[in-house]
Formats: structure tokens, C-alpha cells, sequence
């Protein structure tokens, strides 16, 4: 879905009960992404900042009364069983023990391996309208224990606004935020999680800082210089959006972004954007367009 769309879509309700049609996955941004230590187990702790944009995937529902889970569509690069969307409905028909399925078709605009949450984002969606659609009535905090199994991330896109968060990124509060307009480039690399995160020269001991103290503390991506370093085109797209606004990766990359003093400045510089790379205007989120189907 184009940038800024998300929120003027309709209600993804219509006379048929046994559909739900565009419901939205919103991406999202890392405002700054520090890791404090790591757990015995491996799992990393982290501080962030999370910021949901009006930009993202969207997904079909329809109901099967057969159990079987189906995806619809082809998605590039991810193999049906492999994908977060149809591992999420299992996962919920599992522990609910529901005996309907659904058919579900997911319609890609993220960029992979882009830092946006895409693929979290996608999963939290299917959460949240599989559990309307099945009346399987769990809570939002119920759902978000149960996305945590999936991935770290899609907790915050069930809990559905901003967010500052700890943990492995789990422990969720509201994060105020004044609305922006950013630039969101992809310079045309996939940046595995997993290599950023088992990289040796990655920091694994900065600070803690309070939420309160967030607005005014000196914050940065410790996974950005881990990025970089392995991938290049990750810091020239840096290195070229800097020039008009500070810039910094979002997640383990590869997208950088930029916030804009303007729709106006936001739009310049996305246009000016290199032809080898791809560029989005977006604008911020400040609540999932879904955020009312859960208590």
C-alpha cells in the first residue's frame, strides 16, 4: 500500500461475516535501538523506540470451515509453510484450539530485510483479524505473549502505538510522540537479523536510559556499525540522506530514514533519491488501524 494510505482506508468489514478484506500491517521505525546485554540463553536485551508509519502490507481473510490454513498468493523469496503470516494463524488456531481455517492473501509493498518489521507486521495483522474472524476472543495482551513466539517484534504491532521498549523488545509502554513526516530510503541490500546480531564486534554493554530521559539522552543504533561494515550501501544511503537530515538505519537494516521538517521537504527529498536506491515519503501512525478490534 502507498505511503500515508493506512489510515483512510475503510473499516476491513463488510456485509460478509466470513471475510475480512485490507486490513493494514503498518511498517515501523527504530527512533534509536541500543543493546544493553544478553541473556544466558543468547537473546539480546535491548532499549528502543518504536514508531508505527501509515505505510505498510495488507492482508485477505477468508474463513474456511475445513481447519486448513492456505496462503492465496505467491510471495517472493518466502516458501508458504516459511512464512510469519500462515506460522501466526497456526499458531493461534493451536493454542485456541479452533477448528475453522482461513485463506489469506498477503500483499507485500515492505521491502525484506529492511528493518521495517514487514514480516512482524504481517504476523500481528493475522493475529489480530484471525482472532476477530474465529471469535476466539483472546486480550491484547494475549495476543501478544503469543506473538512473541513468533518474533521480538510483533508484540509492539499487536499492542498497536508507540512504543518505548525492553527486553528483547516485549516490555512495552506508550511512547508520546508528536506526529512527523519522514523519508524511509532502501538502498537495495537484504540485511540478515540473525548475522547482525551474532557479530562480534557488535556492542552489547551500552547504558540503560529512562523513558522519561529519551527526548533528551544522546541516542544511536549500536546495529548500525555492524551493518555498515558488512554492507556498504548501507552507510553511502546513510552518507546521502544526511546531507538533508540526520539519518540512521532503523532495526538491523538495511533501510535508513530520515524525519523531515515537512510533507513538503519529506516529498523533495524522497524524489531527489538516487535511481539505484527507493525512496518513500511516509508519514507517522499514531495508532494501529486496528488498535479498536482488541481490549
Amino acid at each position: 500500500m502507498d505511503a500515508a494510505a493506512l489510515s483512510t482506508l475503510p473499516p476491513p468489514l463488510g456485509d460478509d461475516p466470513t471475510r475480512l478484506f485490507a486490513c493494514p500491517a503498518p511498517a515501523k521505525l527504530n527512533l534509536f535501538l541500543h543493546v544493553v546485554g544478553r541473556r544466558a540463553d543468547g537473546y539480546h536485551l535491548l532499549q528502543t523506540a518504536f514508531r508505527l508509519l501509515d505505510w505498510g502490507d495488507t492482508l485477505d481473510f477468508a474463513l474456511r470451515t475445513d481447519g486448513r490454513i492456505r496462503r492465496t498468493n505467491a510471495v517472493t523469496g518466502v516458501a508458504e509453510d516459511e512464512d510469519l503470516v500462515v506460522r501466526a494463524a497456526r499458531l493461534l488456531q493451536a493454542h485456541t484450539g479452533c477448528p475453522l481455517g482461513a485463506d489469506i492473501s498477503l500483499y507485500k509493498v515492505l521491502p525484506m530485510g529492511g528493518g521495517l518489521g514487514g514480516g512482524s507486521s504481517d504476523a500481528a495483522t493475522t493475529l489480530i483479524a484471525l482472532n476477530r474472524l474465529w471469535g476466539t476472543g483472546l486480550s491484547r495482551a494475549e495476543l501478544q505473549a503469543l506473538g512473541l513466539q513468533l518474533g521480538a517484534d510483533v508484540p509492539v504491532f499487536v499492542f498497536g502505538q508507540d512504543a518505548f521498549a525492553e527486553g528483547v523488545g516485549e516490555a512495552l509502554q506508550p511512547l508520546a510522540l508528536a506526529p512527523a513526516w519522514y523519508v524511509v530510503l532502501s538502498p537495495g541490500v537484504s540485511v540478515p537479523t540473525g548475522e547482525i546480531f551474532s557479530a562480534k564486534d557488535l556492542t552489547r554493554n551500552t547504558a540503560p536510559i529512562k523513558m522519561a530521559d529519551f527526548a533528551a539522552s544522546t541516542t544511536r543504533n549500536d546495529l548500525q556499525p555492524v551493518a555498515c561494515g558488512r554492507y556498504p550501501e548501507v552507510q553511502r544511503a546513510i552518507d546521502w540522506l544526511s546531507a538533508s537530515a540526520p539519518a540512521m538505519m532503523t532495526g538491523s537494516g538495511a533501510c535508513v530514514f530520515a524525519e523531515a521538517p515537512s510533507e513538503v521537504e519529506a516529498d523533495r527529498i524522497a524524489k531527489n533519491c538516487p535511481p539505484r536506491w527507493k525512496a518513500w515519503k511516509v508519514r507517522s501512525l499514531t495508532r494501529h488501524p486496528l488498535y479498536e478490534w482488541l481490549q
